[in-house]
């Protein structure tokens, strides 16, 4: 089959085959490529959306950026459940295989510290959110209107200090959640509060954090997570994964080299 080749991630020699149904990108089933000590999971994708003018087309379309990331993903998830895969960023794409292993000769020093160091670990994200407020019931009685424009005043102030009272809580809450996490992880990292308009999450995003965790300790590490829900009023925990660390990666492998590859 031609085509350009999508990479989904590095990872040593499997232990244990891939699902037989498998499909990638394109509904391509993903291949082994080796290169010395190292494997790259590909498949073939089409000029028409994954060369580079068009890729770049194709981002702007949020309906095919998440059907392609679902691909990705579901790849990537089938590596976790055999190996420890070093995932590489959505839309990595090279002309060819000799464009690929190019990539992996020149960055093989990297990948193989990096998957020393990742090996058994997988990542779990954490997030912590302020509830929204709850709607008035239908049935409820109406809100006495108040008698004058102090007591409007009066009224307003009090809900804006509620508001800030439950927000410094929850950032109080949420830093004692992320100290006793890093102390279960072997490494972590603070993203960005997300955008509830974005992420179409209910309430405002107060921790966004990636744990690092060998996965021998996941269970305990879940634990210590759902633990915790439901320990505040008007605060929600979030867990999700586990995942391949995607946080603890995070280098363009086509970055600075001549290796015919491109990403998003």
């Amino acid at each position: 089959m031609t085509g350009l080749r999508y990479v989904y991630a590095v990872c040593r020699p499997l232990g244990a085959p891939l699902q037989a149904d498998l499909t990638g990108i394109a509904g391509d089933p993903p291949r082994l490529l080796s290169h010395h000590g190292l494997i790259a999971v590909v498949s073939h994708v089409p000029e028409g959306d994954f060369a580079e003018e068009p890729l770049h087309r194709h981002l702007e379309d949020l309906d095919w950026l998440a059907a392609t990331a679902r691909a990705h993903q579901q790849v990537v998830d089938a590596l976790t459940a055999v190996t420890t895969p070093l995932p590489l960023r959505l839309a990595t794409v090279f002309r060819d295989d000799s464009g690929v292993r190019v990539m992996m000769e020149r960055r093989e020093e990297y990948f193989l510290s990096t998957l020393d160091r990742l090996a058994g670990r997988v990542e779990w994200g954490v997030k912590v959110y302020v509830e929204p407020e709850p709607e008035p019931a239908e049935t409820a009685p109406p809100a006495a209107k108040p008698a004058s424009g102090r007591d409007y005043l009066r009224r307003r102030r009090r809900q804006a200090q509620e508001h800030e009272n439950t927000w410094q809580r929850a950032e109080r809450f949420a830093a004692r959640l992320h100290t006793t996490l890093c102390g279960r992880a072997e490494d972590s990292r603070l993203h960005p509060p997300q955008n509830s308009t974005l992420s179409a999450a209910a309430g405002q995003n107060v921790l966004n954090a990636a744990y690092l965790v060998p996965r021998a300790q996941s269970e305990e590490f879940v634990e210590i997570v759902d633990s915790t829900k439901g320990e505040e009023p008007g605060i929600r925990v979030e867990l999700t994964g586990p995942w391949a660390a995607y946080s603890f990666v995070g280098v363009d492998v086509t970055e600075g080299e001549e290796t015919e590859g491109y990403t998003t």
